[in-house]
Parts: C-alpha cells; sequence; structure tokens
C-alpha cells in the first residue's frame, strides 16, 4: 500500500490500473484537516478558514494546470506553421498534436486530470512548507529533515528533458526498445518522486510500468530509442540517482511502446512484491554479486561435478515456474511457485535442502535476487549465497551460448526474448516442441498457456479442460455464466513444491 506523509496529499496510480486516494494531513497555520480531494469544508471550521482553503486550492489547481501545458510546448513545425500556432509554438501530448490553446487545454481538463490532481497535491504541500516555515521559521530544519526532498511541480516541469530539438516522429516512432532497471535506495519522499516519474515517461512517450517504493524504484518501460536514452540520461542526472546508478544498470532489449498497454506508476510498500516488510527483510543484507563472468565460471564448476545431487552448489531461479519452464540454468532447481511473494515459504519448507550449501541465485533482471538473498541469509542456513549482477539479461549478453537454455520470459506484451534457438518446453496439449505463451481463452482466467499452432487450430486455446470447457459454456450462453478463476493450472498446484532440472 502506497503510504503518505502527513503534509501531502498525493493520489498514485497502483499498477494494477486502480487509482487509490490516501487520506492525509494538510497543515496551514488556520488549518487542520484529514480529507481526500476535493477539499470540503468541516462543520467546526470557521467560514474564514474554509474560504482561506478553497483559494489555496484554487491556486495551487490553476498553476499546476499552467505548468501541466507549459511542459506540452514544442517550436512551430510544418504540421503547425507559426502562422497557425500561437505565438509560434504548438502543443505535443498523447502523441497528438494542438495548434491552439484551446485544444490543449480542452484535452488536458478531459484526459490528464488525475495527473493535474497529482500536481495540485504536489503544490499545496510547498505551500503548506512555506506557511509553517514563515510561522515558525525554527522548525525549517526539521520539516525538512521530516519530509525529505520535495519537487513541486516547477520543479517537476524544470527536470524534464529538453525535447524541443526533437520532432514527434523522432520521439515516438522508428526503431524502439524495452529498458529494464531497478534502484535500491532511501526514497524520503516516494510521491514526489512518483510524481516526477510520470511526467517524464509522459514527455517522452514511454509506456511501461514503475513502482516506487521507500526502499527505491523499480522500472521497465518502452518507446524509440531516441526517448528511452533520454531516460536514462534524465535518471543519471536525478539527484537522488546520479551517484548510484550507472549506465550499465539499465538493460535493454528490441522493443518500443507497443510493448505495454499504457504507462503505470505507483508507490508501494516494496519495489518488487516478496510479501514482508522491507524493514524486516533488507535489500541491506543481500548476497555476493558476481559478474556475469563469474557466474559463468561458478556454473561451468557446478555442472562439472558428478553427480550433482552430492554438489555442494545450489543453482537456484528465483523465478515463477513458467518463466522457468521456457527458460533456465541448466542443472538448477527451480521451484514451482506461481508468485515471488510465494519464495519465502518455499525456503522455510525445504530449508533442509539449502543447509551447509552454497547458493547460486539468478532472476531475469537482478531485482528478486536481492530480497530473495536477503531472506534466505536471515535463515543462516547456508554456507555462501551469491547472486548474478544483472540477472539472466546481463549474463546473456555477454555469454549468448552460454549455460541458460531456452527463452527469457518478460513481463510485457511480447512474453519472451531469445539469444538462442533453443526450444526447451512443450505444448501443453500434444508435446511438441513449444514456447510460445498466448493467455488462456477462458475470459476469467489470466493464466498463460503453451498450445502450438496445429492444436490451437483444434480449439485448444485453454490452460487445462476445466477451462476449456467453462470458455465453451460462456460462448453459449455469456449473460448466464460468471464463474471465479478456479481451474487444475491454479487449485491443484502445490504452493511450494521442489522440482529440479
Amino acid at each position: 500500500m502506497p503510504n503518505c506523509s502527513d503534509t501531502a496529499m498525493i493520489p498514485s496510480v497502483l499498477l494494477d490500473g486502480g487509482d487509490e486516494v490516501e487520506c492525509c494531513i494538510l497543515r496551514f497555520p488556520d488549518l487542520d484537516l484529514k480529507d481526500p480531494f476535493p477539499l470540503t469544508a468541516k462543520s467546526n471550521l470557521k467560514a474564514e478558514s474554509d474560504t482561506s482553503v478553497r483559494k489555496k486550492y484554487a491556486f495551487a489547481k490553476k498553476k499546476a494546470f499552467a505548468l501541466f501545458v507549459k511542459a506540452k510546448e514544442v517550436p512551430a513545425t510544418a504540421s503547425c506553421p507559426p502562422a497557425m500556432c500561437r505565438a509560434g509554438l504548438g502543443w505535443k501530448c498523447c502523441r497528438q498534436t494542438f495548434k491552439d490553446l484551446t485544444g490543449i487545454h480542452i484535452h488536458v481538463a478531459t484526459q490528464h486530470s488525475s495527473d493535474i490532481w497529482q500536481q495540485t497535491g504536489l503544490i499545496l504541500k510547498q505551500l503548506a512548507t512555506e506557511a509553517n516555515t514563515s510561522s515558525n521559521p525554527a522548525s525549517a530544519d526539521e520539516a525538512d529533515r521530516l519530509s525529505g526532498p520535495t519537487c513541486n511541480s516547477q520543479e517537476l516541469s524544470d527536470r524534464l528533458p529538453d525535447t524541443s530539438h526533437i520532432s514527434f516522429d523522432e520521439l515516438t516512432s522508428g526503431v524502439g526498445e524495452v529498458l529494464l532497471y531497478y534502484c535500491y535506495c532511501e526514497v524520503k519522499d516516494p510521491g514526489s518522486l512518483c510524481a516526477w516519474q510520470k511526467s517524464l515517461c509522459q514527455h517522452l512517450n514511454l509506456t511501461g510500468k514503475v513502482r516506487i517504493a521507500s526502499e527505491g524504484i523499480n522500472g521497465t518501460v518502452g518507446g524509440s530509442k531516441v526517448a528511452t536514452s533520454l531516460y536514462i540520461e534524465a535518471m543519471l542526472s536525478h539527484p537522488l540517482f546520479k551517484t548510484i546508478l550507472c549506465r550499465e544498470d539499465f538493460k535493454s532489449s528490441a522493443g518500443g511502446a507497443h510493448c505495454f498497454p499504457d504507462l503505470r506508476v505507483g508507490v508501494f510498500e516494496e519495489i518488487v512484491p516478496l510479501g514482508i516488510n522491507p524493514n524486516k527483510v533488507s535489500y541491506k543484507e543481500t548476497g555476493i554479486h558476481l559478474s556475469p563472468e563469474e557466474f559463468h565460471k561458478e556454473v561451468e564448476k557446478h555442472l562439472s561435478q558428478a553427480p550433482q545431487a552430492e554438489s555442494d552448489t545450489i543453482l537456484l531461479d528465483c523465478r515463477n515456474f513458467y518463466e522457468s519452464k521456457i527458460g533456465h540454468f541448466q542443472g538448477c532447481l527451480a521451484p514451482d511457485i506461481r508468485k515471488f511473494s510465494y519464495f519465502p515459504s518455499y525456503i522455510d519448507e525445504n530449508l533442509e535442502l539449502f543447509k551447509n550449501k552454497r547458493v547460486l541465485m539468478y532472476c531475469t533482471g537482478g531485482i528478486r535476487c536481492e530480497r530473495g538473498s536477503a531472506y534466505l541469509r536471515t535463515k543462516a542456513a547456508c554456507r555462501e549465497v551469491y547472486q548474478l549482477k544483472g540477472g539472466i539479461h546481463k549474463y546473456l549478453e555477454e555469454f549468448p551460448d552460454g549455460f541458460y537454455r531456452g527463452k527469457l520470459f518478460v513481463f510485457d506484451e511480447r512474453y519472451t526474448i531469445s539469444s538462442n534457438e533453443d526450444v526447451i518446453a512443450e505444448c501443453r496439449y500434444c508435446g511438441t516442441l513449444w514456447d510460445q505463451y498466448k493467455l488462456c481463452s477462458s475470459l476469467h482466467c489470466r493464466q498463460l498457456v503453451l498450445t502450438c499452432p496445429s492444436c490451437r487450430a483444434k480449439g485448444f486455446t485453454a490452460c487445462c479442460p476445466v477451462c476449456q470447457e467453462k470458455g465453451l459454456k460462456l460462448a453459449s450462453n455469456p449473460s448466464g455464466w460468471m464463474v471465479k478463476e478456479e481451474c487444475e493450472c491454479t487449485d491443484r498446484r502445490q504452493r511450494v513444491p521442489v522440482t529440479h532440472m
């Protein structure tokens, strides 16, 4: 759940698509309210105070709106010549060009109300801080210490990269890519960072998902190479990340904005959902990082030992079963879990496996190993815990034909990326080698299914017989068949079984 400070009123867009607004307290010398937007009068407040609140809110909203529109300004182009555009300027937003203020105003008012709402909250926070500081100067340092660095609407605009020299087509078309990155660090004001990230991605026409928490940031975004390059530069120059992140921390693969249905940026308790409070299992207690080259040598040594069952090393895949099914390191231990939040239970119930062992952990980009290795270390069972720095992604850049075989699962509409031609998975129905996932055809199931073209042509498009039958019944009577997701894939799956590969 996103947290909010006692001086801010910032909505956070959750990555599952829902919007959630936390109730917080705005403090002015004449105000002490605890209400979500829109601000309403309390019966026990004076009329003067109520009027003051409304004036502050109206001012903040107007300022937020003006700054948002200002950030969308672009020089006049062939599609919007100076003679037609106001003062030689046009506006570009959501891949549309606007020639006059009326057009961009209508667009922002109808399509970006949540963004205006968010920036309004940030401006109100700034006003509250300034009001408190002016009435009690001695408290300024303490307020800064408690709230951490803030990011008002002007700062949001100032921190956006200059795109005036780049055409809209360059920014949104051409060869694209998908970036994958994370950064564990102390974030004192997740709400402000969230607002900046959303403005930055919208400014660059990026899509994707970004999770922010007090423990750091985790993102995957897609767009043109021009846009992703500007995104990296903006991240590396941000005061919070410029001494922590480096260019090598960004993993890239062929793709673009089309790889995601939309942009989702939100504040959460964890940047990767282990299901345990970050204060209890901290990224600061992680395992030893191995470079791809070091990890490659360790895997080579592990595979050379025979029999492997008697080896003092465990090669542990931290990902979900549907990820390891289509690609994994040879000789790995792959937990048959559906969610990373099941990983702690898997460790707890199979702790004997890890006693006095050297553990080599890996995941897609490295982030799950950070918390996963920290949790494993809290059990004090292993002799040593190592993890692959940069994950499989970085390993494949250096060793495309190394010990990782099959495809790499990714959490976007591509589903997989590959560095070799190996196909190690099978069609769920006929057993033919096949590793291209599709969503289960039953509208009430979101499981992924491996079904080859031949089987799909025969109508086998669901993840299991239960869903197949459910889909047929729904097709014959769409209004009378509403059920929850219950199928063989989920109902009969053990939560923490052990599978060796």
